[in-house]
């Protein structure tokens, strides 16, 4: 039997059987825990108000290490998920601490972020249920999450600009011609995928390329919205009712981890690639 660690970069929160460690978040010049001392709705409106990005950090190697003796103190063993180790250095501080812990401990590189990385610690907790020893979630885990598509359709390159991804000349033409760009994890980083013209080509893109890759809906499956408004998620919903119809599908308000990158406005939507034979 083993219990789950994770950081807040996941945008679950503590459960039975689930630790979830805060993201350290700064905002001009001043430091809060993810989801502790900041709210979602507070960070959108800092971010929006702020003139430089905000920036999170990651969690330090103690704060691991006293998570994990915590749960092996109760007698189980301990999963510790990650953000991708390409977009934070939490993985890092997650393996340093496991090694100074000699057994019961494995570190999980999710290669993904936000409700990418949430359904990888959902299957993790269904694996768990099931029975599972640590090992053998592990390495299952760490075929399953190759499977994990994650896509997100952008409202502005503004906040992108800001984080250096792209010029401010193309920022400026993208506001001008109204371009919705779509971006991916991939092999553990953001990349942009493509661009529409305008938010219903932008949706249609996402169904697209969800289609054409195939879920796998014995598996968690998320959509998820950056912002305090949740009106866009909605209409992307109305538009794929065929698609997605008489499957649980659960809506998440993304966090700080990307939405620090991606600003308000955004959808995304995470699942599980359909195997092929």
């Amino acid at each position: 039997m083993f219990d789950i660690v994770v950081d807040s970069g996941c945008d679950l929160e503590s459960a039975a059987g689930l630790t979830v460690l805060p993201l350290n978040i700064t905002i001009d010049d001043k430091e809060y825990l993810d989801g502790v001392t900041l709210s979602r709705h507070d960070f959108y409106r800092r971010l929006e108000d702020s003139s430089t990005l905000p920036k999170t950090s990651q969690i330090a190697p103690g704060v691991y290490e006293e998570a994990i003796q915590a749960v092996q103190e109760s007698g189980k063993d301990v999963l510790v998920i990650c953000l991708s180790s390409k977009l934070s250095g939490t993985y890092q501080s997650a393996c340093l601490a496991a090694s100074m812990i000699d057994h019961g401990v494995k570190v999980l590189d999710s290669e993904t972020v936000t409700i990418g990385e949430m359904i990888l610690v959902q299957r993790a907790m269904e694996l768990r249920d099931a029975g599972l020893s640590l090992e053998e979630a592990y390495k299952l885990l760490e075929q399953e999450k190759k499977q994990i598509r994650l896509l997100a359709l952008l409202d502005t390159l503004e906040y992108l600009q800001k984080g250096g991804r792209v010029s401010s000349v193309a920022a400026m033409a993208g506001a001008l011609l109204k371009i919705k760009p779509v971006i991916a994890v991939e092999n553990g980083e953001a990349v942009v995928k493509g661009k529409a013209r305008g938010v219903k080509k932008g949706r249609a893109y996402l169904t697209e390329a969800i289609s054409a890759s195939g879920i796998d809906f014995d598996k968690p499956l998320a959509l998820g919205y950056t912002g305090t408004d949740d009106a866009l998620l909605q209409a992307y919903l109305v538009e794929n009712q065929d698609l997605l119809q008489g499957h649980a599908v659960q809506e998440i308000n993304v966090g700080c981890a990307i939405g620090t990158h991606t600003g308000p406005g955004g959808i995304a939507a995470a699942w599980f690639e359909k195997k092929t034979d």
